[in-house]
């Protein structure tokens, strides 16, 4: 079936036509995600990533009633203008913003339902979404959680977002029936900090290993998507119990506050990097740009 929204661009067509790795990249960390200049810098130092790795970068947005696949630069830069009006795009939001015309960044689920549109296997992000803390009362889950179930395309990422219910996030994953693989790791990462306690039932070493596992659950019929969690480096990571001190704060001062729903998570991220010294800043740059790395190397070795 012909999808008219549907724009590849020239170079991840061809890569794609041609049995090379593709690698799908989200755009949210430009618009919503990091700040200025570091938005732009880290989103070309990502593309670069995996081009180093031997695959091709496919940058994913909503411009003009299109879901583009493989933005230039022109427009990241239009993603990354503070004076912009630029949506934040999941998967459930892609109809509406695509009839609007509007400019939208994409999340983990809208790329990962774009990607798999456009036939790419691997997409590299800094942390998926999950189960938030006091969900039980709040029933504030991640579509993330949901298009993993059901979108056949593995994720290369740092685990959930620190700021999150890990073990929660964890075991609905499983429910779910979504396999979390460790990358070089027995433990799932914390985002910014290299280790959880909590154990990983299933471990690779190296891209082709990774490969392997990732073809592997593709060729399973009805199977959805794979994670893949790589530690955020070594020499960036935070001690978790400081990581945790700090998110105790920022989640005292949101509700402080009254900030609600979808402002919470950038409100949490911004006083961490705040309170830390930019240190929070430092790893979630670090790790989107290594895991776009990892995910080129797998790309590469899955083709």
């Amino acid at each position: 079936m012909t999808r008219s929204f549907l724009v590849v661009a020239d170079e991840v067509r061809e890569a794609l036509d041609a049995g090379r790795g593709v690698v799908a990249l989200e755009s949210s960390l430009i618009a919503q995600g990091l700040p200025v200049p570091d938005n732009l810098q880290t989103a070309v130092a990502a593309e670069a990533a995996v081009r180093e790795a031997g695959a091709v970068p496919a940058t994913v947005a909503v411009e003009d009633g299109r879901v583009v696949i493989g933005a230039d630069h022109a427009l990241l830069e239009r993603l990354a203008d503070p004076d912009r009006d630029v949506a934040k795009a999941g998967s459930r939001d892609l109809g509406p913003l695509l009839a609007g015309r509007a400019l939208a960044s994409t999340t983990v689920s809208a790329t990962m339902r774009a990607a798999h549109l456009a036939g790419i296997a691997i997409f590299a992000t800094g942390g998926i979404g999950g189960v938030h803390r006091g969900a039980a009362s709040s029933f504030d889950v991640s579509s993330d959680i949901d298009e993993l179930a059901a979108t056949p395309v593995a994720v290369v990422c740092s685990g959930a977002k620190s700021i999150l219910d890990l073990p929660a996030t964890l075991e609905l994953l499983e429910t779910r029936r979504v396999p979390v693989v460790g990358y070089g790791t027995d433990e799932l990462p914390a985002f910014y900090s290299t280790t959880s306690g909590l154990r990983l039932p299933h471990r690779v070493d190296g891209p082709d290993a990774a490969a392997a596992a990732v073809a592997a659950h593709r060729s399973i019929p009805g199977a959805g998507g794979i994670l893949v969690v790589h530690p955020p480096p070594a020499d960036l990571a935070i001690d978790r119990d400081e990581v945790d001190g700090w998110i105790r704060e920022a989640t005292a001062d949101a509700e402080r506050r009254g900030i609600r729903g979808g402002a919470v998570t950038p409100h949490l991220l911004g006083y961490l990097a705040r309170v830390s010294g930019g240190r929070t800043l430092r790893v979630n740059i670090g790790l989107i740009v290594a895991n776009a790395r990892a995910a080129g190397a797998i790309a590469s070795a899955l083709t």
